[in-house]
């Protein structure tokens, strides 16, 4: 049995806040520049320089990406071997993002009750997702999310008879939906199977995913790279101002799901999509 103190924990979490805020992940730098290169309109263009002007700043002068700093969104995948000491794992999580939101001068935008809605001051609490797998180690994924572009998400609870089809022309009309409250070019996660609540976790997983990196099943990455050839010809374009690019990616996670059900959910995530894996 491995132990962990939770400080370590705390400190892993408020540098992955400031880190993923401050600085778009390679997978993610390469594809706005591809995307630049590949962007036929001269205004698309143009913004996609732009937004690689403001990458660069916000690296070079450690400052954030976007105002939007997000609801910080952590996926936990913990080695059953592993036993955390010290106190609270989920304490310790919330003090991270308390100490990261604080100390890296990134906006407070989470209040503590959705109806009253007085400001917590630190942006905690966090939004955790727990998996327990084989080993010693833990893998901690952090994915601030920012709610221009979360508004713009959906479920869809399909009948089975829909199929494959119905599935692409949903994922389609929420993009179309989406159009540019979603701050363009986006990625676009995609969960199918499971139930309503798993579908969501699922597409929201999937925006973690290396932009490029498509699903092991042969007809889910036939339908990736379908849907992000049709998502392109939309003709949204950077900013939803027209062109050729409007998504990076299209990811898709599956589970299996009821003899009755067809569960899909689309989380729709901006040109600044923030994600930053560690392992321990």
């Amino acid at each position: 049995m491995r132990e962990i103190d939770v400080k370590q924990i705390t400190e892993t979490v408020k540098n992955m806040c400031i880190d993923a805020n401050y600085e778009l992940s390679e997978d993610m730098k390469k594809a706005l520049l591809d995307a630049r290169d590949k962007e036929e309109s001269e205004l698309g263009k143009k913004i996609l320089c732009q937004l690689q002007e403001n990458l660069e700043i916000a690296a070079s002068d450690r400052i954030p990406i976007c105002q939007d700093t997000g609801m910080a969104v952590f996926f936990f995948k913990v080695g059953q071997d592993v036993h955390f000491v010290g106190g609270s794992l989920q304490d310790a999580i919330n003090e991270g993002v308390k100490l990261g939101y604080t100390e890296g001068y990134l906006r407070k935008s989470v209040v503590g009750d959705p109806l009253i809605r007085k400001n917590t001051g630190d942006n905690t609490p966090a939004v955790v997702h727990y998996e327990i797998v084989p080993g010693d180690k833990v893998q901690i994924t952090c994915a601030p999310k920012g709610f221009g572009s979360e508004n713009m998400s959906r479920v869809f609870m399909l009948k089975p008879a829909d199929g494959e089809e119905g599935v692409k022309n949903a994922i389609i009309q929420a993009v179309k939906d989406a159009g540019p409250n979603a701050c363009p070019p986006m990625t676009v996660g995609v969960g199918i199977g499971g139930t309503f609540e798993k579908c969501a976790e699922m597409s929201k997983e999937a925006l973690t995913r290396p932009v490029g990196q498509h699903s092991e099943l042969e007809h889910i990455r036939a339908m990736e790279e379908e849907l992000l050839t049709r998502i392109n010809k939309l003709g949204i374009g950077p900013a939803g101002l027209g062109g050729r690019i409007t998504a990076l990616a299209v990811n898709i996670n599956t589970y299996p799901t009821h003899i009755a059900g067809l569960p899909v959910a689309v989380n729709i995530c901006c040109h600044v999509n923030r994600h930053v894996t560690i392992t321990l």
